[in-house]
């Protein structure tokens, strides 16, 4: 059932002199928002939010966040509960329908997205017109909005049947599509998709798997990237998912709007965060240079930061980060590589950072994107495929975000508003007066 935003009061505001009502309302948990709908129309004024870090754009049920308590929830269960018992699939059909599947849903559910996962057969044309050395994010972009070219027959958004084949299409495509934007990038042959592997192991065979000889999925590594799926798979209202949801209420159709979210997904101070953190452990190289580099990272005078510690969000411990603690020891065991000086360097880093005064002190713990890093690297990815697999799991919560838009009657386009400081009206002066 579809809970009410609550009415919480009201709160009154000052401007030259004259006071205006505003509501607060209230949702199931969380901060209390001011309504400021009105304020433009009755006050001619706008608010000033840059990067809106305190600007409620949409109301949501399917993430919620406390940064400060370490709390992350998906449709209300805690991440790691889900990360421990649910599959992807599992977790994929509860962000899409607000509650755990029943075992007959979660069965017809699984059969539809496995017969899916193939691409139209001139997709693959589509992939040779890039060069070998393109990024395979930059190919992810260009492939995922071809999508809709491809199956047009479900891009329209007003058609419930359309929206729900679209979202059962991208969810079993984007695993195919990540593995030929690697298979592409290191002159491999693609791998068919197999009907009868699960998301994770059937996504690792068609990245590792090559024609000539026979690919096992080991049941560790493939729970462990079931595991990674679960832990990406949505984080509320952050940049990608903001992207996806302003390009969706211009009506674009699905394919162009998680392409979109793929775009900003990119950035480094995005989705790039796991390969910043692994560049760092390159560039300190060993255990002994360890000490060197704690101390540049507690002189506010040197700009060198500890890249995968502390979080923008999570004042505490990164509700993610335990989970992904542990699946990255689990596959360090299960690989056998321990010993490589890389991840060497990443475990006494993170004891340091554990047990340092400055770091706990500052909260300045290992998140989910340094474990990341170490884990998909041991896994035999590089790291211009990172942020590629960060895509594959967070299109499910692109999905479910887009989806919840497109059924919110209070939605409206995007349209954000600015304060204006260039020159004012002034008249045209022809050019041999200039």
């Amino acid at each position: 059932m579809k809970n009410k935003v609550q009415n919480k009061g009201g709160a009154q505001l000052t401007i030259n002199g004259k006071t205006y009502d505003l509501p607060v309302l209230g949702g199931s948990v969380g901060p209390d928002v001011i309504d400021i709908r009105t304020l433009y129309r009755d006050a001619g004024v706008f608010t000033y939010d840059p990067g809106f870090t305190s600007t409620a754009s949409c109301e949501s049920q399917i993430t919620y966040i406390d940064g400060d308590k370490g709390v992350l929830l998906y449709r209300g269960y805690p991440i790691d509960q889900l990360a421990d018992n649910a599959s992807f699939i599992e977790t994929a059909y509860l962000l899409l329908h607000g509650d755990l599947p029943t075992h007959d849903e979660l069965e017809t559910f699984d059969w539809t997205i496995r017969r899916h996962t193939m691409l139209h057969d001139q997709f693959d044309q589509f992939f040779r017109g890039f060069r070998r050395d393109a990024h395979p994010m930059a190919i992810m972009v260009g492939t995922v909005g071809a999508l809709s070219a491809f199956y047009h027959d479900s891009t329209d958004i007003n058609d419930l049947q359309a929206r729900t084949i679209s979202a059962h299409r991208m969810i079993a495509k984007m695993p195919t599509i990540a593995a030929r934007a690697y298979k592409y990038s290191i002159g491999q042959p693609f791998i068919t998709p197999r009907n009868d592997l699960d998301y994770a192991a059937n996504f690792l065979r068609m990245c590792f798997a090559v024609p000539a000889e026979d690919y096992e999925v080991s049941p560790t590594l493939a729970r462990a990237m079931d595991k990674i799926f679960i832990l990406h798979a949505d984080h509320e209202q952050n940049a990608s998912t903001s992207t996806v949801r302003l390009a969706g209420s211009s009506g674009a159709n699905p394919f162009a709007c998680i392409a979109s979210g793929i775009a900003s997904l990119w950035g480094p101070a995005h989705g790039g965060a796991n390969e910043a953190a692994l560049t760092m452990l390159e560039e300190i190289g060993s255990v002994d240079r360890i000490p060197e580099f704690v101390r540049r990272a507690k002189d506010k005078n040197d700009p060198f930061r500890l890249m995968g510690f502390g979080h923008r969000v999570y004042k505490n411990y990164d509700p993610r980060a335990t989970v992904m603690r542990d699946t990255c020891h689990a596959v360090l065991d299960e690989l056998g590589v321990r010993d490589e000086p890389l991840l060497a360097v990443a475990m006494e880093l993170e004891r340091i950072a554990l047990e340092d005064e400055y770091f706990v002190e500052k909260k300045l713990y290992p998140n989910i994107d340094f474990y990341s890093g170490i884990t998909l690297r041991a896994m035999g990815f590089p790291t211009d495929m990172f942020t590629v697999l960060f895509a594959v799991a967070r299109t499910v919560g692109w999905i479910a975000q887009w989806s919840e838009m497109i059924e919110d009657p209070s939605q409206k386009i995007g349209r954000p508003r600015q304060v204006f400081t260039g020159a004012p009206e002034r008249a045209y002066v022809k050019r041999d007066q200039r």
